[in-house]
Protein backbone atom coordinates (compact mmCIF):
# COMPACT_ATOMS: atom_id res chain seq x y z
CA UNK A 1 0.00 0.00 0.00
CA UNK A 2 0.96 3.47 -0.55
CA UNK A 3 2.48 5.48 2.19
CA UNK A 4 -0.30 7.38 4.22
CA UNK A 5 1.19 10.90 3.88
CA UNK A 6 1.76 10.35 0.35
CA UNK A 7 -1.79 9.39 -0.25
CA UNK A 8 -3.75 12.21 1.89
CA UNK A 9 -0.91 14.48 -0.33
CA UNK A 10 -2.50 13.20 -3.71
CA UNK A 11 -6.25 13.74 -2.27
CA UNK A 12 -5.93 16.78 -0.89
CA UNK A 13 -3.89 18.00 -4.69
CA UNK A 14 -6.50 16.56 -6.09
CA UNK A 15 -9.59 17.87 -4.39
CA UNK A 16 -8.43 21.15 -4.95
CA UNK A 17 -8.02 20.59 -8.48
CA UNK A 18 -11.26 19.45 -9.10
CA UNK A 19 -12.65 22.10 -6.65
CA UNK A 20 -10.96 24.77 -8.43
CA UNK A 21 -11.74 23.79 -12.16
CA UNK A 22 -16.19 23.46 -10.29
CA UNK A 23 -15.74 26.82 -9.47
CA UNK A 24 -14.12 28.17 -12.24
CA UNK A 25 -16.53 26.37 -14.68
CA UNK A 26 -19.54 27.95 -12.53
CA UNK A 27 -18.44 31.22 -11.92
CA UNK A 28 -16.62 32.38 -13.98
CA UNK A 29 -18.85 32.99 -17.42
CA UNK A 30 -21.49 35.10 -15.40
CA UNK A 31 -19.03 36.79 -13.01
CA UNK A 32 -16.85 37.89 -16.53
CA UNK A 33 -20.09 38.80 -17.94
CA UNK A 34 -17.43 38.79 -21.68
CA UNK A 35 -18.66 37.38 -24.97
CA UNK A 36 -16.30 34.36 -25.30
CA UNK A 37 -16.75 34.21 -28.90
CA UNK A 38 -15.97 37.99 -29.79
CA UNK A 39 -13.40 38.37 -32.25
CA UNK A 40 -10.79 40.76 -32.12
CA UNK A 41 -8.11 40.67 -34.98
CA UNK A 42 -6.15 43.38 -33.89
CA UNK A 43 -5.37 41.50 -30.94
CA UNK A 44 -4.73 38.14 -32.18
CA UNK A 45 -2.04 35.29 -31.11
CA UNK A 46 -0.98 37.80 -28.03
CA UNK A 47 1.30 35.96 -25.65
CA UNK A 48 0.21 35.52 -22.28
CA UNK A 49 -0.02 38.71 -20.29
CA UNK A 50 -1.66 40.22 -17.41
CA UNK A 51 -4.61 41.34 -19.68
CA UNK A 52 -5.24 37.53 -21.14
CA UNK A 53 -3.45 35.26 -18.69
CA UNK A 54 -3.24 32.47 -21.46
CA UNK A 55 -3.15 34.63 -24.57
CA UNK A 56 -5.44 35.19 -27.40
CA UNK A 57 -6.63 32.60 -30.63
CA UNK A 58 -5.94 33.07 -34.08
CA UNK A 59 -8.93 35.86 -34.03
CA UNK A 60 -8.04 37.61 -31.16
CA UNK A 61 -10.70 35.74 -28.50
CA UNK A 62 -9.38 35.48 -25.31
CA UNK A 63 -8.36 32.15 -24.48
CA UNK A 64 -8.45 32.19 -20.55
CA UNK A 65 -12.31 32.33 -21.34
CA UNK A 66 -12.41 30.18 -23.99
CA UNK A 67 -10.65 27.90 -22.43
CA UNK A 68 -13.37 27.71 -19.31
CA UNK A 69 -15.93 27.63 -21.37
CA UNK A 70 -14.57 24.44 -23.34
CA UNK A 71 -13.66 22.68 -19.86
CA UNK A 72 -17.38 23.47 -18.91
CA UNK A 73 -18.68 21.65 -21.72
CA UNK A 74 -16.32 18.75 -21.67
CA UNK A 75 -16.82 18.22 -17.70
CA UNK A 76 -20.73 18.03 -18.88
CA UNK A 77 -20.04 15.70 -21.58
CA UNK A 78 -17.74 13.62 -18.71
CA UNK A 79 -20.13 13.41 -16.02
CA UNK A 80 -23.54 12.89 -17.72
CA UNK A 81 -21.42 10.25 -20.08
CA UNK A 82 -20.19 8.33 -16.96
CA UNK A 83 -23.48 8.76 -15.14
CA UNK A 84 -25.63 6.78 -18.01
CA UNK A 85 -23.09 4.07 -18.61
CA UNK A 86 -22.67 3.34 -15.33
CA UNK A 87 -26.53 3.12 -15.06
CA UNK A 88 -26.37 0.53 -18.10
CA UNK A 89 -23.49 -1.15 -17.16
CA UNK A 90 -24.85 -1.80 -13.49
CA UNK A 91 -28.19 -3.18 -14.85
CA UNK A 92 -27.15 -5.45 -17.30
CA UNK A 93 -24.13 -6.67 -14.98
CA UNK A 94 -26.10 -6.75 -11.86
CA UNK A 95 -28.89 -9.01 -14.48
CA UNK A 96 -26.36 -11.20 -16.04
CA UNK A 97 -25.10 -12.19 -12.44
CA UNK A 98 -28.23 -13.15 -10.57
CA UNK A 99 -30.23 -14.61 -13.30
CA UNK A 100 -26.95 -16.99 -14.13
CA UNK A 101 -27.16 -19.77 -16.24
CA UNK A 102 -27.90 -19.08 -19.94
CA UNK A 103 -29.14 -15.59 -19.07
CA UNK A 104 -25.60 -15.09 -18.49
CA UNK A 105 -24.02 -16.64 -21.26
CA UNK A 106 -26.15 -14.53 -23.50
CA UNK A 107 -26.01 -11.30 -22.17
CA UNK A 108 -22.10 -11.48 -21.88
CA UNK A 109 -21.45 -12.54 -25.74
CA UNK A 110 -23.22 -9.59 -26.28
CA UNK A 111 -20.70 -7.56 -24.25
CA UNK A 112 -18.00 -9.38 -25.70
CA UNK A 113 -19.19 -8.84 -29.34
CA UNK A 114 -19.50 -5.00 -27.78
CA UNK A 115 -16.28 -5.05 -26.96
CA UNK A 116 -14.74 -6.57 -30.05
CA UNK A 117 -15.41 -3.14 -31.72
CA UNK A 118 -13.07 -0.18 -30.93
CA UNK A 119 -14.52 2.25 -28.76
CA UNK A 120 -13.27 5.52 -30.94
CA UNK A 121 -14.65 3.75 -33.94
CA UNK A 122 -18.09 2.65 -32.55
CA UNK A 123 -18.31 6.55 -31.11
CA UNK A 124 -17.57 7.50 -34.70
CA UNK A 125 -20.11 5.64 -36.14
CA UNK A 126 -22.95 6.81 -33.51
CA UNK A 127 -21.68 10.30 -33.66
CA UNK A 128 -22.38 10.46 -37.57
CA UNK A 129 -25.95 9.22 -37.72
CA UNK A 130 -26.59 12.98 -35.61
CA UNK A 131 -25.56 16.32 -36.23
CA UNK A 132 -22.70 18.06 -34.28
CA UNK A 133 -23.67 18.89 -30.97
CA UNK A 134 -23.52 18.06 -26.76
CA UNK A 135 -26.39 15.56 -26.59
CA UNK A 136 -25.03 13.17 -29.79
CA UNK A 137 -21.69 12.88 -28.33
CA UNK A 138 -22.97 12.01 -24.77
CA UNK A 139 -24.73 9.44 -26.34
CA UNK A 140 -22.02 8.31 -28.05
CA UNK A 141 -19.61 7.99 -25.02
CA UNK A 142 -22.24 6.36 -22.96
CA UNK A 143 -23.35 3.58 -25.32
CA UNK A 144 -19.64 2.54 -25.71
CA UNK A 145 -18.32 2.64 -21.95
CA UNK A 146 -20.85 0.72 -20.17
CA UNK A 147 -18.99 -2.67 -21.33
CA UNK A 148 -16.47 -2.82 -18.47
CA UNK A 149 -18.99 -1.57 -15.90
CA UNK A 150 -21.20 -4.10 -16.54
CA UNK A 151 -17.64 -6.89 -16.65
CA UNK A 152 -17.36 -5.19 -12.51
CA UNK A 153 -20.80 -5.57 -11.54
CA UNK A 154 -21.19 -8.98 -13.07
CA UNK A 155 -18.28 -10.47 -10.83
CA UNK A 156 -19.05 -9.00 -8.31
CA UNK A 157 -22.38 -10.70 -7.91
CA UNK A 158 -21.14 -14.00 -8.72
CA UNK A 159 -19.14 -13.61 -5.54
CA UNK A 160 -21.78 -12.38 -3.90
CA UNK A 161 -24.56 -14.86 -4.52
CA UNK A 162 -22.28 -17.46 -2.69
CA UNK A 163 -22.11 -15.81 0.65
CA UNK A 164 -23.94 -16.91 3.28
CA UNK A 165 -26.59 -14.30 4.03
CA UNK A 166 -27.98 -14.87 -0.13
CA UNK A 167 -28.32 -19.00 0.86
CA UNK A 168 -30.09 -17.73 3.90
CA UNK A 169 -32.42 -14.95 1.69
CA UNK A 170 -32.95 -17.76 -0.86
CA UNK A 171 -34.15 -20.11 1.48
CA UNK A 172 -36.37 -17.88 3.20
CA UNK A 173 -38.24 -18.10 -0.14
CA UNK A 174 -37.04 -14.82 -1.96
CA UNK A 175 -37.09 -14.05 -5.45
CA UNK A 176 -34.18 -13.38 -7.89
CA UNK A 177 -35.80 -10.15 -8.01
CA UNK A 178 -36.38 -9.26 -4.49
CA UNK A 179 -32.17 -10.80 -3.68
CA UNK A 180 -30.94 -8.46 -6.80
CA UNK A 181 -32.28 -5.39 -6.04
CA UNK A 182 -32.25 -5.84 -1.60
CA UNK A 183 -29.16 -7.93 -1.26
CA UNK A 184 -27.21 -7.87 -4.23
CA UNK A 185 -27.06 -4.21 -5.70
CA UNK A 186 -26.51 -2.01 -2.60
CA UNK A 187 -23.82 -4.15 -2.34
CA UNK A 188 -22.13 -3.21 -5.66
CA UNK A 189 -22.64 0.13 -5.76
CA UNK A 190 -19.76 1.35 -4.17
CA UNK A 191 -17.67 -0.57 -6.90
CA UNK A 192 -19.89 1.02 -9.79
CA UNK A 193 -19.37 4.02 -7.99
CA UNK A 194 -15.58 3.86 -8.44
CA UNK A 195 -16.10 2.90 -12.01
CA UNK A 196 -18.24 5.97 -13.14
CA UNK A 197 -15.62 8.08 -11.15
CA UNK A 198 -12.61 6.65 -13.44
CA UNK A 199 -14.84 6.60 -16.74
CA UNK A 200 -15.61 10.68 -16.24
CA UNK A 201 -12.11 11.19 -17.33
CA UNK A 202 -12.44 8.56 -20.40
CA UNK A 203 -15.25 10.22 -21.15
CA UNK A 204 -13.74 13.89 -21.59
CA UNK A 205 -10.38 12.22 -23.51
CA UNK A 206 -13.55 10.11 -26.11
CA UNK A 207 -15.00 13.65 -26.34
CA UNK A 208 -12.13 15.73 -26.93
CA UNK A 209 -10.56 12.93 -29.82
CA UNK A 210 -14.28 12.90 -31.44
CA UNK A 211 -14.11 17.33 -31.45
CA UNK A 212 -10.59 16.65 -32.30
CA UNK A 213 -11.74 14.75 -35.62
CA UNK A 214 -13.93 17.03 -36.25
CA UNK A 215 -17.27 14.71 -35.69
CA UNK A 216 -17.98 15.45 -31.92
CA UNK A 217 -19.37 19.71 -31.35
CA UNK A 218 -19.28 21.84 -33.68
CA UNK A 219 -16.26 23.87 -34.34
CA UNK A 220 -17.64 27.43 -33.27
CA UNK A 221 -18.66 25.69 -29.53
CA UNK A 222 -15.94 26.22 -27.51
CA UNK A 223 -14.87 22.16 -26.31
CA UNK A 224 -11.08 21.20 -25.22
CA UNK A 225 -11.03 19.48 -28.45
CA UNK A 226 -12.21 22.12 -30.49
CA UNK A 227 -9.47 24.61 -29.28
CA UNK A 228 -6.45 21.96 -29.41
CA UNK A 229 -7.72 21.49 -33.23
CA UNK A 230 -8.21 24.89 -34.05
CA UNK A 231 -4.43 25.55 -33.04
CA UNK A 232 -2.98 23.46 -35.02
CA UNK A 233 -2.27 25.97 -36.83
CA UNK A 234 -1.17 28.38 -34.33
CA UNK A 235 1.41 25.84 -33.45
CA UNK A 236 2.91 26.20 -37.00
CA UNK A 237 3.21 29.74 -36.69
CA UNK A 238 5.26 29.47 -33.63
CA UNK A 239 2.24 30.49 -30.85
CA UNK A 240 2.68 27.97 -28.60
CA UNK A 241 -0.24 28.82 -25.50
CA UNK A 242 -3.50 28.06 -27.99
CA UNK A 243 -2.62 24.60 -28.06
CA UNK A 244 -0.60 24.47 -23.63
CA UNK A 245 -3.36 25.80 -22.05
CA UNK A 246 -6.27 24.00 -23.25
CA UNK A 247 -4.00 20.43 -22.80
CA UNK A 248 -3.23 21.46 -19.26
CA UNK A 249 -7.15 21.72 -18.74
CA UNK A 250 -7.70 18.67 -20.25
CA UNK A 251 -4.62 16.47 -18.95
CA UNK A 252 -4.65 18.09 -15.21
CA UNK A 253 -8.30 17.95 -14.24
CA UNK A 254 -8.17 13.90 -15.38
CA UNK A 255 -5.40 13.22 -13.34
CA UNK A 256 -7.11 14.66 -10.44
CA UNK A 257 -9.66 12.54 -10.75
CA UNK A 258 -7.88 9.67 -11.26
CA UNK A 259 -5.94 10.09 -7.98
CA UNK A 260 -9.26 10.46 -6.17
CA UNK A 261 -10.24 7.10 -7.36
CA UNK A 262 -7.16 5.38 -6.11
CA UNK A 263 -7.87 6.64 -2.49
CA UNK A 264 -11.53 5.80 -2.96
CA UNK A 265 -10.27 2.21 -4.45
CA UNK A 266 -7.62 1.92 -1.34
CA UNK A 267 -10.45 2.77 0.82
CA UNK A 268 -12.68 0.56 -0.66
CA UNK A 269 -10.48 -2.58 -0.97
CA UNK A 270 -7.12 -1.57 1.16
CA UNK A 271 -5.77 -5.51 0.76
CA UNK A 272 -6.45 -5.60 -2.77
CA UNK A 273 -5.75 -3.00 -5.50
CA UNK A 274 -7.68 -4.33 -8.22
CA UNK A 275 -7.30 -2.22 -11.83
CA UNK A 276 -10.23 -1.11 -12.93
CA UNK A 277 -9.51 -1.07 -17.02
CA UNK A 278 -12.07 1.18 -18.02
Amino acid sequence: MADPRTRRMWLWSSALVIGTAVLAVLLVPPVVQLDEQAVDLGRKLLPPSWEHPFGTDDVGRDLLLRCVYGLRVSLLVGLVAALVATVIGTGVGAAAGALGGRADRFVMRIVDGFSSVPHLLLGIFLVAVFRPGVWPVIVSVALTHWLSTARIVRSEVLSLRSRPFVDAAISGGSSRWRIAVRHLLPTVLPQAGLAAVLMVPHAMWHESALSFLGLGLPSHQASLGNLVQNARSSLLAGAWWPTLFPGLLLIVPTLALAGLAGVWRDRLNPRRRSELML
